[in-house]
């Protein structure tokens, strides 16, 4: 039987880019956006340290990180800057490791297989789901990221992190930051790249360190070799000149361009608050949509838990339950390639360790009218492939 989504709509997102990493540019952007950069120039040079330092505080006034917070651009995106601050920090007391998905469950690679730390507390949960966040010591170093980018699952607020805790709290926010407004006075270090909400390109990325994290590096010494790139401090003291942009690689003056062009586009919209909102209403587009949908459900199984920018998808049962776990991953990619050869939708499977399923990104770079033009084509999709596949074309 043809069901009755089967006929392709007739409106189409203007931008269908919709993947969560690297992600949509802003509306409006060209090429052009890049013709100030200081190409063929030394950034070491007067204009191209000065430009640095623009991010940097371009970056602290639209996110409202405290004084006294110090702020460095550092290699390898948000990757890079996590893994900088979990060599050159921990060691001193145990460890709190929080992960529900793959993300999350790299930086524990790391602690117990790399750093080799023998006090480490892992608090897990399978996608979709949460640990328990009571568990959570605080007195011990906690890391976390606040949203699962492969799971769209986020914490739903800071109260389970203590105002009297004694460890550091290490935030992967690389998924949350610019759509969420960060509890600063919770956290000791938080990371992000350029190339998520941002939506710039790729390579590098933002560490921002509380007074208290500073402290500990002035304080402690790490007791394994640190690479060049993870070095923050000289003599036992922070190395202030990184934090007024002297990177310690060389970055792209294109890809600082196009970073430095979505901070003015986020100053000039209303900053943070008009941020938010942009995500919040295609979240709740989205939303709508999986309210009424005969097959699409969140993965994220509490509403409260549900992330504004990474949201993913799954299939309802039961049809869902009458495959295969292979069958379900071909599923999808007739399902994504088919959107993507009609240019409605680019690169929206969901991350290669989740769940078969999709994944939307809902930042506020996404207009909500495209989220909402595509949602018809999701349905159309859907349907097409499973009507195909009953006589072999998905499987």
């Amino acid at each position: 039987m043809i069901h009755d989504t089967m006929l392709p709509p007739n409106t189409r997102p203007s931008a269908p880019n919709f993947s969560s990493g690297p992600c949509p540019k802003r509306p409006g952007w060209t090429p052009q956006a890049l013709s100030a950069a200081l190409t063929g120039r030394s950034h070491r040079s007067k204009e191209g340290r000065a430009r640095l330092a623009e991010i940097i505080d371009q970056s602290r006034a639209v996110l409202g990180i405290p004084d006294g917070w110090r702020v460095a651009i550092v290699p390898a995106s948000d990757t890079g800057a996590f893994e900088m601050a979990l060599w050159s920090l921990l060691g001193e007391r145990g460890v709190d490791a929080l992960a529900w998905e793959n993300f999350g469950q790299s930086w524990i690679t790391d602690l117990k297989q790399h750093l080799q730390l023998t006090d480490v507390r892992v608090l897990d949960a399978p996608y979709g789901s949460l640990p328990d966040l009571a568990q959570v010591d605080c007195d011990r170093d906690v890391i976390f990221t606040w949203t699962g980018t492969a799971s769209g699952v986020s914490v739903p607020n800071d109260d389970w992190i203590a105002d009297d805790r004694a460890g550091l709290t290490l935030c992967d926010a690389t998924s949350a930051v610019f759509a969420v407004d960060l509890p600063w006075r919770k956290l000791d270090v938080v990371t992000w790249s350029w190339q998520k909400a941002l939506g710039g390109e790729a390579a590098h990325g933002m560490l921002a360190l509380s007074p208290r994290a500073v402290e500990r590096l002035e304080r402690y010494t790490p007791p394994w070799p640190l690479p060049k790139i993870f070095r923050l401090t000289e003599n036992g003291k922070l190395n202030d000149a990184l934090f007024l942009g002297e990177t310690i690689n060389t970055p792209s003056m294109l890809a600082v361009e196009d970073c430095r062009d979505s901070l003015l586009w986020a100053d000039r919209i209303g900053g943070l608050p008009a941020l938010i909102a942009r995500s919040q209403a295609n979240f709740q587009a989205v939303e709508r949509w999986v309210a009424q949908s005969e097959w699409a459900k969140f993965l994220a199984e509490d509403p409260a838990t549900r992330s504004t920018t990474a949201i993913c998808l799954g299939v309802k049962a039961p049809f869902w339950d009458t495959m295969t776990h292979p069958a379900r991953f071909a599923f999808i990619a007739a399902l994504t390639d088919l959107l993507a050869r009609e240019g409605v939708a680019y690169d929206i499977a969901a991350y290669r360790a989740a769940p078969p399923g999709l994944r939307l990104w809902g930042g506020a770079t996404v207009e909500t009218s495209d989220l909402e033009a595509l949602l018809p084509w999701l349905d159309w999709g859907f349907w097409t492939v499973r009507e195909r596949g009953q006589i072999g074309y998905a499987h």
